[in-house]
């Protein structure tokens, strides 16, 4: 059985701005927290959807937007894209709040995607 899509991220330079937008586009429920930095989960409200957050840039080529797959093992998933031509961008760290762990990587194209266990 394949991995699933488990949650998406937009960060951006402006993330107050970008929350607005997404909220009042696809009319999103965005809760951001201060002590996250203002960092704001995302409820689409649809049947099965998958949440996200919106929150900021945290580095210059930080802004855009990534997938996070659910795998059962960050390390080995690092490795195993590492065999097929990806790169290891940020090794596993725990998330805050125990939302798990969280690693990521670029695909052989230099595309980042989030991996979340």
């Amino acid at each position: 059985m394949g991995m699933p899509v488990a949650f998406f991220e937009v960060a951006s330079e402006d993330h107050e701005r970008a929350q607005a937008f997404y909220a009042a586009l696809f009319d999103w429920q965005v809760s951001a927290d201060p002590e996250m930095g203002g960092y704001g989960l995302v409820d689409t409200g649809a049947e099965g959807g998958i949440g996200g957050g919106i929150g900021p840039a945290e580095g210059p080529g930080d802004a855009g937007v990534k997938i996070y797959v659910r795998v059962p093992d960050l390390q080995a998933a690092l490795a195993r894209a590492e065999e097929l031509g990806g790169k290891a961008l940020v090794p596993p760290t725990d998330l805050p709040g125990n939302y798990g762990r969280f690693a990521v990587l670029a695909d052989p194209d230099g595309n980042p995607v989030g991996l979340w266990a």
